[in-house]
């Protein structure tokens, strides 16, 4: 549930139309993502065409795999004409929020021909956070 403030006055805010802009620009910039699992692990693919394993950053903090990056321009301009240009160049970032039973520990990553592959093992011991019953005796 999303809980909205009530603005004062019968007229609505001048800026509501752009409160979000910022979201969804970041939103259609990102590189397009799967995410699927099997029995033994989580496997995201993302589509990093002409980005360079050197200009990738994968981490991994408190349950959530993030995916920075930059794709860099290597065109020169110099003497030559363009018409048109329809390739995106910048910087991106990605999260993605790991389930309870995937080990974070377990992570690998895999560049090829433009894809970027993560795979995260799952754990066997489906308990959150290790945590275990405890036998209560009697005293």
């Amino acid at each position: 549930m999303i809980e909205k403030s009530h603005n004062g006055g019968f007229w609505p805010s001048l800026y509501e139309p752009l409160r979000n802009i910022g979201t969804k620009l970041a939103e259609w910039f990102a590189p397009a993502s799967e995410a699927s699992s099997d029995d033994g692990a989580y496997r995201i693919a993302m589509e990093l065409p002409g980005v360079e394993e050197k200009d990738i950053d994968l981490s991994i903090h408190d349950g959530v795999i993030t995916v920075k990056g930059e794709k860099r321009t290597g065109r020169e301009e110099e003497g030559d004409t363009w018409y048109f240009s329809e390739r995106q160049y910048g910087s991106f970032s990605r999260s993605f929020r790991l389930p309870p039973d995937a080990d974070a520990g377990k992570v690998s990553a895999d560049l090829k021909d433009g894809v970027l592959e993560i795979t995260v093992a799952k754990r066997k011991d489906t308990s959150a956070d290790g945590a275990r019953k405890v036998p209560i005796s009697k005293g």
